[in-house]
């Protein structure tokens, strides 16, 4: 099976979102600035602590949020030339091989530490940091089932 696609910015930025927000380390971070923040807010509304840890904590939560959703997914977007190109993917029964104008690479099944599916891509991880982008837009339904079968047979399932 193969298939040719090029990348779509605003499905890519949320993929990215995606990617960032399925981090161990960034659902750490978001849990211990949502605790901080419900701790603060419980003792300064019963007049126990002053408003600025309470302040701080909103402002470190808002900045969060801006970080990982806007600005990390552009930032990844404007650096990586791959999300300018356009390729052609072959999916092998012992391989993926991605194909474009400068060139072709062959990734046995083996390279693949996992996998995972968002609405408009499938997530191909070669590490929790590398990772390959493979959009479903130009896929039927059953190709889109095919894909999915093939990496469901040959890539372990679950978040980077």
């Amino acid at each position: 099976m193969h298939f040719s696609f090029s990348y779509n910015k605003k499905k890519v930025l949320q993929a990215l979102r995606y990617h960032f927000i399925a981090q161990r380390e960034i659902k750490l971070l978001f849990i211990i600035i949502i605790l901080f923040d419900i701790i603060s807010g419980v003792l300064y509304f019963s007049g126990k602590i002053h408003p600025q840890p309470f302040l701080l904590g909103a402002f470190i939560w808002f900045f969060f949020l801006i970080s990982f959703w806007f600005l990390m997914p552009a930032i990844v977007y404007k650096r990586s030339l791959t999300f300018k190109e356009s390729f052609t993917i072959y999916f092998q029964p012992s391989y993926i091989a991605l194909e474009n104008d400068k060139g072709r690479v062959e990734w046995e099944w083996n390279r693949f530490s996992n996998y995972f599916e968002t609405p408009y891509f499938f997530h191909l991880y070669f590490s929790p940091k590398s990772f390959f982008l493979v959009p479903k837009n130009n896929l039927g339904s059953d190709e889109t089932s095919g894909v999915r079968t093939l990496l469901q047979d040959n890539i372990r399932k679950g978040k980077s």
